[in-house]
């Protein structure tokens, strides 16, 4: 503890006003943190800005939401010159994530990912296999904080919402809608973006009872409207993009939630924000065979076979479950969801970060206390000068447990 709170700075690397930035905020709500601005679009710029401000600040901890390079050489830059610490919270492995898009890049930021643990003070995992992989990186400490969804909408709201949006966009009342809600970023190298199985499947799936909703854009939206040809409006639908509280409402349509994701270095760590949210709605989803479909599994879980969802295998998975699946089977499935889970409690990872960060400045404090010492000749103190040290069994005098 310090006589003083404690100086701590964050940003978002994916930007302001983004679902990151709010993540972090929430997160942090207890910390008295100051938010620094980040702009994607002008990273060179960015990155002399929060070099400069740490410079300025000296803050005590520097906490960043995401490992774009701007924020996170600047983190490691101030980190090297005795300027400051900090702590990275990702949901994605980096080199991995790079590789899948640029063969040539991916290397690159192999190192930097190891790199930007190795130098942190400690890092948060929006999974637990996030947070082992960090710490094999050789980040100091890890904690986890999974994400949580927004307030659900309650039973009869979701009622509402669901025969709307269907009228809307021409859904008929009794049918069973296959969904997704997310970007749809085409990848080039892949020729893959998020919904794509689920269009591919439609096309073999011979009932007309059958929908695939897919709620998103992107550079991959057209992509999707083409490939749905006829279906497109029948059996195929695509609204686009829709405004962020508007997500539940387009859920509560859906029967069955889609959560495709590949069977390597960058599905197999994520949970992917959406996994909450579908939960929170009570839907079932259909996934690969990936380690969350095993650890989360509440009896409400498909887990297809094939190491992509854009795979031959996959796909035909997919394909025979929706000309097999039936209201009884749906049912039952929807009755197993966990709709509040533990993982995604969003008031205890709140508790939980506030006191892992809280812990880590303290450990700091005490090692420089220590270090200033023995450098000066006295023997170390448990407390600070200006804390007088509790009798046995009191509390000292800002309400705090003794150690």
């Amino acid at each position: 503890m310090s006589a003083r709170s404690p100086r701590i700075l964050a940003f978002a690397t994916k930007g302001v006003g983004t679902n990151e930035e709010m993540r972090l905020r929430v997160l942090l709500s207890r910390m008295g943190a100051k938010f620094l601005p980040f702009d994607r679009n002008g990273k060179g710029r960015t990155f002399l800005r929060l070099l400069s401000a740490i410079f300025h600040e000296r803050p005590d901890l520097v906490v960043v939401e995401g490992t774009s390079w701007a924020g996170g050489l600047a983190c490691m830059l101030a980190r090297l010159a005795g300027r400051s610490r900090y702590v990275i919270s990702s949901g994605d492995a980096v080199g991995p994530y790079v590789f899948a898009h640029s063969l040539l890049a991916g290397p690159l930021f192999a190192a930097y990912e190891r790199l930007l643990c190795r130098l942190s003070d400690g890092f948060i995992g929006w999974t637990p296999y996030l947070t082992g992989r960090a710490l094999t990186f050789g980040a100091p400490r890890a904690v986890t904080a999974a994400g949580w969804a927004p307030a659900p909408l309650s039973d009869a709201e979701a009622a509402e919402s669901r025969q709307s949006i269907r009228q809307r966009l021409g859904i008929p009342p009794g049918a069973i809608v296959f969904g997704l809600a997310g970007a749809l970023v085409w990848n080039p190298r892949r020729h893959y973006c998020y919904g794509l199985e689920l269009v591919e499947a439609a096309q073999g799936c011979g009932r007309d009872d059958v929908c695939v909703l897919i709620v998103g854009d992107g550079t991959g939206l057209s992509k999707l409207r083409e490939l749905a040809g006829q279906r497109l409006g029948k059996t195929v639908f695509l609204p686009g993009g829709v405004r962020f509280q508007d997500v539940s409402t387009y859920l509560s349509a859906m029967d069955i939630a889609s959560l495709p994701q590949s069977l390597d270095g960058v599905g197999s760590f994520r949970y992917t924000t959406k996994i909450s949210e579908y939960a929170a709605a009570g839907l079932p989803i259909i996934t690969g065979r990936l380690p969350l479909a095993y650890d989360l599994d509440d009896g409400s879980i498909w887990r297809l076979p094939g190491k992509t969802p854009w795979s031959a295998t996959y796909v035909a998975a997919l394909a025979k479950l929706m000309n097999q699946i039936s209201l009884p089977i749906l049912t039952s499935a929807r009755a197993k969801v966990e709709r509040h889970r533990a993982e995604f409690d969003s008031t205890k990872q709140v508790e939980r970060i506030t006191c892992f960060l809280s812990e880590l400045l303290e450990d700091r404090i005490e090692r420089r206390q220590v270090t200033d010492s023995a450098s000066s000749g006295l023997s170390p103190k448990r407390f600070p000068s200006d804390f007088t040290q509790p009798a046995e069994g009191k509390l000292s005098h800002d309400g705090s447990s003794p150690h």
